[in-house]
């Protein structure tokens, strides 16, 4: 009997080795990833700059709601700014004699409302700008499909000045070919020499280099992310994996590998991760942004919510509502976290580089509760654990650490 119930022992003990070896990758990641001692929130806003002139009213209103709030150290809430530095200049190119392309770039004289609006917002405190590209496209590829395409066409003809979002969504990855698909990469020395250029420009206007970028559609490569280091980048905002190329359909499409926050890429950046939306003109609503800031609090990760110009621009009924939805949010979480902290990406990021203990806990004993939370997530890993029994030993590890 004894030798019997050993033997179940030893092949339940080889199952849970088994288990753990298999996700053993995983499950050291998600506890070398920081974890964070307070709810943090901030709001990763996309596609500002050079653009619509509607932008400078709608920067103006987000500042006043933003300064509505403040969190229990007086900090205001912080919406970085995606920036796009210029834009197809189509007045220019509809009354040119050749097919060039043309920019016109944010510090122009038509675009000073909205630069000075966004400059108020940083003054603030309340913005914080991040580079998004020099466009939101690569423009010989816009060139490109412009000679097949006549929706492309037509756009580089906008009366007016034109919204990188009426673009065909292939078009707006700025950092590949995608005039026919499936894409084509670019070459190294196109990308370092765009790179360079953007951040040229964005020291142009903002009179520094910019600390981090944001990838337009998140569609990237290493080769960007070593022009981005070698000029200044410190840290790039992720939607939690990456995207090369776009496929025959025009999906994004990568590898699939999970990135975390914390972790190292190129040129030694550091990668945040964009870990829900809030859209309120795609209906996501106040609570949407709650429960993923209840979910990242017990992960111990920062709460970054992505959003994008287009909740406040256009239909003004519809900006309108999202704006009150914005201050909705931000007052139902002061209310429901009394040590709810508001802070930029730079703030996480130069934080967690220092492993400044103010924010980030260190002790592996405070940071068990952390791992065991984001490990729930893995949802296949968890129902093995539970299916095969390992959770009870987890169990008794949350209750050790609690």
């Amino acid at each position: 009997m004894q030798t019997w119930l050993g033997g179940i022992g030893l092949a339940w003990l080889l199952v849970q080795i088994v288990l753990l070896f298999v996700y053993r990758h995983s499950l050291v990641a998600y506890w070398r990833e920081p974890v964070l001692r307070y709810p943090v929130l901030v709001f990763e806003s996309d596609d500002w700059g050079a653009g619509p002139l509607e932008q400078a009213q709608a920067l103006g209103a987000l500042r006043q709601i933003l300064k509505d709030h403040r969190d229990q150290s007086g900090r205001y809430p912080v919406m970085t700014l995606g920036l796009i530095l210029s834009i197809a200049d189509t007045e220019a190119m509809r009354a040119a004699t050749q097919s060039a392309y043309i920019r016109i770039a944010l510090d122009h004289v038509r675009f000073e409302s909205v630069l000075t609006a966004l400059c108020a917002g940083i003054d603030e405190g309340v913005f914080a700008p991040q580079l998004h590209g020099l466009e939101h496209y690569w423009p010989p590829a816009v060139i490109a499909a412009a000679r097949t395409d006549v929706q492309v066409a037509g756009w580089l003809k906008t009366d007016g000045i034109a919204l990188s979002e009426d673009l065909p969504s292939r078009l707006q990855s700025r950092w590949i070919d995608a005039a026919s698909l499936p894409s084509q990469p670019l070459s190294e020395a196109e990308i370092y020499a765009a790179v360079e250029e953007e951040v040229k420009v964005y020291m142009q206007i903002f009179g520094a280099k910019p600390a981090i970028a944001v990838p337009t559609t998140f569609i990237w490569s290493d080769v960007v992310e070593r022009a981005w280091a070698a000029h200044g980048v410190s840290c790039m905002i992720t939607p939690g994996t990456r995207h090369e190329s776009r496929d025959g359909q025009g999906r994004p499409s990568g590898d699939g590998r999970v990135i975390l926050n914390g972790e190292r890429g190129q040129g030694d950046v550091m990668y945040l991760v964009r870990n829900n939306y809030f859209e309120p003109k795609l209906g996501h609503r106040a609570e949407k942004a709650l429960d993923a800031l209840a979910l990242q609090t017990a992960c111990g990760r920062p709460t970054l919510l992505e959003t994008h110009r287009f909740n406040f621009l256009g239909n003004p009924a519809q900006s309108k509502a999202a704006l009150a939805e914005l201050d909705r949010l931000l007052a139902e979480a002061r209310a429901r976290y009394s040590e709810l902290r508001f802070l930029s990406t730079q703030d996480i990021v130069e934080a967690i580089a220092s492993q400044d203990t103010s924010l980030i806990i260190i002790t592996p004993r405070a940071r068990l509760h952390a791992w065991l939370a984001r490990i729930s997530q893995m949802s296949r890993f968890w129902k093995l654990a539970r299916f095969t029994g390992l959770i009870v030993p987890l169990w008794i590890l949350k209750k050790w650490a609690a």
